[in-house]
């Protein structure tokens, strides 16, 4: 079931983003409310899969792929958009592959970015990357920005309030994001040692 809401939420992101295309109010606004669900479905696959003891290293990877597509689909369309500046998708996506392609190392030797195998050994790693309040936070970061953004461009907002907290909580967002990948390149240097 939680792999279904992930695979879910990816499928709502793209109609969100076929949506803000259309560049009216009615698809904008559809696009917004949509984005309510994308958001809300990242917490959900993951309550689902604690409560009902459907977590696996599959679900983990899938929940990582998950929000890789969604981030990097929203910022790139932000700024095809116009709406950000080409420097917001370069950065996250450069961390994302980085980071990704040291955690498939770290599979590759059992372990998992979160949770009870994570690869983050160390009290302050884990607790940039891997930590509930951690997470939480960034996801909060990314959605608050994805909503405001959007919202700040329905054609009756005249008020700019909204799109620069929008524009706030994308640069906060990116800091984040480089921030918990920090920890990811050093805790990852033990998987290259010969033994």
């Amino acid at each position: 079931m939680a792999n279904i809401i992930t695979l879910s939420r990816i499928f709502l992101a793209f109609i969100v983003v076929a949506l803000l295309f259309f560049k009216t109010n009615a698809a904008t606004l559809t696009a917004l409310i949509l984005t309510v669900f994308v958001m809300w479905f990242d917490g959900l696959d993951g309550y689902i899969a604690r409560k009902f003891n459907e977590t696996s290293k599959l679900g983990a990877v899938l929940d990582i792929m998950g929000d890789r597509i969604i981030e990097n689909v929203f910022w790139m369309t932000f700024c095809a958009l116009g709406w950000l500046n080409v420097a917001v998708p370069i950065i996250v996506l450069t961390r994302g592959i980085i980071t990704d392609s040291l955690r498939s190392l770290a599979l590759a030797q059992g372990y998992t970015a979160f949770g009870e195998k994570t690869m983050m050994q160390g009290k302050i790693a884990k607790f940039i990357v891997a930590s509930n309040f951690s997470r939480f936070t960034y996801a909060l970061c990314k959605a608050v920005a994805f909503l405001f953004l959007i919202a700040g461009h329905l054609s009756f907002n005249y008020d700019h309030t909204i799109l620069t907290i929008g524009l706030i909580c994308t640069y906060i967002a990116v800091a984040f994001c480089v921030l918990r990948g920090i920890p990811v390149v050093f805790e990852s240097k033990r998987f290259f040692e010969v033994k």
